[in-house]
């Protein structure tokens, strides 16, 4: 046995061959640009995100605990990662680079990650951080733990967005059994977290003035957030999922409440009532309400030359409508919507925009891919 695992851990450890990048659409059309689809790379396990470093090396996390190195035509599985609890949604989720990330100095050369930490009555939504070294990751640390270990598998978040001052955004979910966490400012379920490079409590946070409420809430109300980013105008947008439709895009603004589950969109999974009220005083309406079941994940800012026309534009990712879609916003109100994809990749967990603006896709699947989407002169 000991045998066997030494052969698979070397096996691990071994760079493997990448396929060559395979163009699936040679010409795809939407209002303001024609792209082409290319699949960079297969045989992923339920790719959960991707981080792009600045010397154009990529690194994808797989649900089940693996995190690949990606470069030029080999991919390498790091070592160096905490235990993880793959059970249903739970594993290694997402991973976001500090925006001086290879500066030139290396302080802050951190890779981010979350992940569902096994423990005492289940798991628990955890932020941790490391450096990537030759072999795998060095200087591991868990920088912050939801403040409850709890079952069943699913509804962790875990996205994470750094901010333009600098402290990280992290969703966590209200974790699926009893929605109403969600509303209890003394428990870190059901909300956006704002935290500091180190996993501490900024001074400026929402509520650290407010004894009934966790220093690090920075919003309440959030059933299970899935994508976020960060605007031009630096300011953080989440996409989330809602209970059979009512999946919702939303800006997150320091100590608003956005309702779940006391207004929702959706409906009960057993009786297809609605959940809720559509919207209440002193909670926050949705920017947007997706259309049908979209189950939203990976949410993007363009920016870049790419695509000239979708900069300033979202990009939304999700699962079982498998769509990516355009939203331009104005204001408060999204203007314009357009469907990009719809099953050309199945099920989309993760949007990034590269530094020179094209497009990266993850699908999730256990034979998942990573995609570019490339513009077409």
């Amino acid at each position: 046995m000991r045998l066997f695992r030494v052969l698979i851990a070397g096996l691990l450890a071994a760079p493997l061959s990448l396929p060559a990048a395979e163009v699936v659409h040679e010409r795809l059309t939407s209002d303001h640009h024609d792209f082409r689809l290319v699949r960079l790379a297969d045989g992923l396990n339920h790719p959960w995100s991707l981080a792009l470093l600045p010397d154009g090396r990529l690194l994808v996390s797989e649900r089940g605990g693996r995190l690949w190195l990606l470069e030029g035509d080999t991919r390498r599985a790091l070592d160096g990662l905490p235990a993880v609890s793959a059970r249903g949604q739970g594993g290694l989720l997402d991973l976001a680079l500090p925006p001086d990330f290879g500066g030139g100095d290396g302080d802050n050369d951190w890779l981010y990650f979350t992940y569902s930490r096994p423990g005492p009555g289940g798991s628990a939504t955890a932020l941790a951080r490391a450096r990537l070294g030759d072999a795998g990751l060095t200087e591991l640390a868990t920088l912050f733990v939801q403040d409850r270990y709890s079952d069943p598998g699913r509804h962790y978040g875990g996205r994470l967005a750094f901010l333009p001052d600098g402290s990280l955004a992290m969703s966590i979910g209200d974790r699926g059994r009893d929605p109403s966490r969600a509303q209890d400012g003394g428990d870190h379920a059901g909300g956006v977290l704002r935290l500091t490079d180190a996993g501490g409590v900024p001074a400026d946070n929402p509520f650290v003035d407010d004894p009934a409420v966790l220093d690090e809430l920075y919003s309440l109300g959030n059933r299970n957030i899935q994508g976020l980013t960060v605007d031009g105008e630096g300011r953080l947008w989440a996409s989330e999922h809602g209970p059979r439709g009512g999946d919702e895009l939303n800006r997150i603004e320091a100590g608003a409440n956005y309702g779940w589950p006391e207004v929702s969109r959706g409906r009960d999974y057993v009786t297809f009532l609605p959940i809720g009220d559509d919207s209440r005083p002193g909670m926050r309406d949705p920017v947007h309400v997706f259309e049908g079941r979209f189950a939203p994940s990976g949410l993007a800012w363009v920016s870049g030359d790419a695509f000239p026309g979708w900069r300033g534009h979202l990009l939304a990712g999700g699962l079982r409508s498998e769509r990516l879609v355009r939203l331009v916003v104005d204001g408060d109100r999204v203007v314009e919507r357009e469907v990009l994809l719809e099953g050309e990749i199945g099920r989309i967990r993760d949007v990034r925009v590269g530094p020179d603006g094209r497009i990266y896709l993850l699908s999730d699947a256990s034979d998942g891919g990573l995609y570019r989407l490339e513009p077409l002169e």
